[in-house]
């Protein structure tokens, strides 16, 4: 029996990108059975595309209400190419996504390398440099996620498409609560939904250790210092139906805006 080759079913999802296209499910013979496999396609996507040294990674899922929404029982994580990672202020053209939505999220910039393994909240905690408000932006490219399956999304990168980043604002992120944090997501002005950093698996830290140990990270050869990581959405996504403008507010973390135009 020969072992699982990932690049069949990378190049299709691709192709499906370069054509804007709805990535449809994959044929049985190249489609990733296990989220191992879906790891090991994400990451043959990636030198496609440039990316297998990353900006950082986007974990999607750590909420109940995310879980519930999406129809995933556990998290799951995407690599964040470099050219994708915005600092807040930042014009996108709405035309560049097929469906986009916006997410409201805790971001962290790594200060020291995190391997690839089994860790604590309190030794991923210790990777941390700084902690930020961020915006995800998402794209819909699926159709129903129950045909498509958990691994091809997570050869896909779980939605994600772009990612905007806050100042962290605060000198030492250690002396805020970041579980009691609530993070307020705007668009255009109105109050769309909220939630809370313990919403993201109990508290935030949990999260980048789920990370550190799950297929994603080992694939990438573990995650590294400077690099980015979105640590889940506090709410489901706003889904834009035309330009708007975009703000996440985690006070007393400065506010991250964006517009989509």
């Amino acid at each position: 029996m020969t072992s699982y080759q990932p690049d069949k079913a990378a190049a299709v999802l691709h192709e499906s990108r370069q054509r804007r296209e709805q990535v449809a499910p994959l044929a049985q013979d190249i489609a990733p059975q296990t989220e191992v496999q879906g790891a090991a396609v994400q990451h043959a996507l990636a030198r496609r595309l440039g990316a297998t040294s990353p900006g950082g990674f986007k974990i999607g899922a750590t909420a109940k209400r995310m879980q519930e929404y999406l129809g995933l029982s556990g998290p799951a994580a995407g690599f964040m190419a470099v050219g994708n990672v915005y600092r807040s202020g930042v014009d996108l053209r709405l035309a560049e996504f097929v469906r986009p939505g916006v997410e409201c999220e805790l971001a962290v910039r790594l200060a020291r390398d995190l391997p690839a393994g089994s860790c604590s909240a309190e030794q991923a905690a210790d990777s941390v440099g700084e902690l930020m408000a961020g915006i995800e932006i998402v794209d819909n490219r699926y159709g129903e996620l129950l045909e498509l399956g958990v691994p091809t999304l997570i050869a896909d990168q779980v939605f994600h498409a772009a990612c905007v980043l806050g100042e962290p604002g605060v000198q030492d992120w250690r002396t805020l609560d970041i579980g009691g944090l609530r993070g307020r997501l705007i668009v255009d002005g109105k109050q769309r939904d909220e939630g809370v950093g313990a919403d993201l698996m109990g508290h935030p830290m949990n999260c980048l250790a789920w990370l550190a140990g799950s297929p994603v990270a080992a694939a990438f050869g573990g995650l590294k210092a400077g690099q980015v990581v979105m640590l889940g959405s506090v709410t489901p996504p706003v889904w834009l139906t035309g330009p708007a403008s975009v703000t996440v507010n985690f006070s007393p973390l400065p506010p991250v805006q964006v517009r989509l135009s």
